[in-house]
């Protein structure tokens, strides 16, 4: 199979916008404070197209389990590299709220500058009430909303069953709900 024939390029683009949102809602405040979601969704794509080679499942459910796998290992070589002792964290400078080039890039030319400045705010909201969640919580939803797995995707995924992974979904929706109210 040649590259050109093997669709991932296509699945790539496909997924692009479900991988920013997962990459943004999984690292976190403290990775995201370090690191570019853009640069870090380039990490990921360009690691799948220098690897397409190692894709052995055919169909698009394949193909989402190995994107979002090599995110979620970029993600935690990321904090790792930040946390290591040989680090000083204390040193790095974090990024700008909103630092993100890609945040809400698709919107700026339809509002006004004050129209960007509160959707830019509710993101940030959602994202510092989703740092919130513990990590089954944030899991089971970035799986669901956004990669948009099914209920029984996410149970083989997480090895729960069924009506359990309904369950954590619908108690971390609700706990979402009660942090942004709260806000």
């Amino acid at each position: 199979m040649n590259e050109r024939d093997d669709g991932i390029d296509e699945l790539l683009r496909e997924h692009l916008p479900g991988l920013r949102g997962f990459i943004r809602l999984r690292t976190g405040g403290f990775l995201r404070s370090l690191e570019s979601t853009t640069d870090l969704v380039q990490s990921v794509c360009r690691e799948i197209l220098e690897h397409r080679d190692r894709f052995r499942h055919p169909d698009e459910d394949g193909f989402r389990k190995w994107l979002y796998t090599t995110a979620l290992r970029k993600i935690s070589k990321r904090g790792d590299f930040y946390r290591a002792q040989k680090r000083e964290v204390a040193r790095n400078v974090p990024l700008p709220s909103g630092g993100d080039e890609d945040l809400l890039s698709c919107y700026r030319n339809l509002g006004a500058p004050s129209g960007v400045a509160r959707a830019r705010e509710e993101v940030e909201r959602i994202e510092g009430a989703f740092d919130q969640l513990s990590e089954d919580h944030r899991e089971v939803i970035t799986l669901a909303r956004i990669v948009g797995m099914s209920h029984a995707e996410i149970a083989e995924r997480t090895g729960r069953s069924e009506g359990a992974t309904r369950m954590l979904l619908y108690r971390g929706l609700e706990r979402l709900s009660e942090i942004l109210e709260r806000e």
